[in-house]
């Protein structure tokens, strides 16, 4: 699959800090949905901040579109739509007028489209921004990102504040967008749910590190939680498992082939994991 997004050994520390990122490496390909997951302060944002260059990079190489991003990107960014988790638009304005000054910024921008999208989100027009829930605002912020024909959406908790029904058709509209195989999304969210509904593949960071790059459907059907007692954690090899981490009188572990390890251990009682569980066990647990 062709690369629209391409992260290789990004790294970025900040002064009076002990925080880093450190050789993040990932791609985004056509067509499909990656999903950014990790604890906060793991290092999500900065590096979104990053690739984006709204921060400078200490090392490493960011592509887009097939570009690095030292380069003049000016054309390449017209093809990015962004929404982030603080919103930036001018209180004072009103949908209606935002509009007449973003279709002043953007190359492609549609009006019919915005519209649209207001009012599938029941957006009133004339109603000044600083009105609006944050949950309002943050409809807002996808309508536009959705209106001037970008080709990779970057979104940073862009459900956050959503109430369970709108969060789901946002989520079918992100779907809609990587239905064209010349599109594709990069999502940060806390929310792993909605990542667990839309994602073809998780990426998990922790402390400036990414601990898994994997597809999402084999985190939900290969992997799997043993929660056996000491005793029985004794017998297991250390290569029959990813992680590890001990609750009480039992321990939870982590196997990345759940067949396998039934298999070897049929008497042990394996369950399906989520995403909120992986997290968990991949940032607390031990190796």
């Amino acid at each position: 699959m062709e690369h629209i997004l391409e992260v290789d050994n990004l790294c970025k520390a900040y002064p009076d800090t002990t925080f880093m990122l450190n050789n993040v490496s990932f791609n985004v390909c056509k067509g499909t949905i990656v999903g950014l997951v990790g604890k906060n302060g793991a290092g999500k944002s900065t590096t979104i901040k990053s690739i984006l260059n709204i921060i400078n990079r200490d090392s490493g190489n960011v592509k887009l579109f097939g570009k690095d991003t030292k380069d003049d990107i000016t054309n390449e960014l017209n093809n990015i739509a962004v929404v982030f988790d603080a919103i930036n638009f001018n209180k004072e304005l009103t949908p209606k007028k935002l509009e007449k000054v973003l279709s002043d910024i953007y190359i492609n921008w549609d009006k019919q489209i915005y519209y649209n999208f207001l009012n599938r989100f029941q957006i009133p027009c004339d109603k000044k921004i600083e009105s609006f829930s944050r949950g309002m605002t943050m409809k807002l912020s996808i309508s536009v990102c959705l209106s001037h024909k970008a080709n990779l959406l970057i979104l940073d908790e862009a459900t956050s504040g959503l109430d369970p029904v709108a969060r789901e058709e946002v989520l079918d509209i992100f779907l809609e967008f990587v239905e064209d195989e010349n599109n594709a999304i990069l999502m940060s969210s806390h929310i792993s749910s909605d990542l667990e509904k839309i994602a073809d593949y998780i990426l998990i960071i922790d402390n400036g590190e990414i601990v898994l790059n994997e597809a999402k459907d084999k985190l939900l059907y290969d992997y799997g939680i043993a929660r056996i007692k000491q005793r029985d954690f004794d017998n297991i090899d250390k290569s029959e498992y990813i992680t590890f981490r001990k609750r009480g009188l039992q321990y939870e572990v982590l196997t990345d082939n759940k067949k396998y390890f039934i298999k070897k251990h049929p008497n042990m009682v394996v369950d399906n994991t989520s995403l909120d569980e992986i997290l968990a066990l991949l940032t607390k647990g031990d190796k």
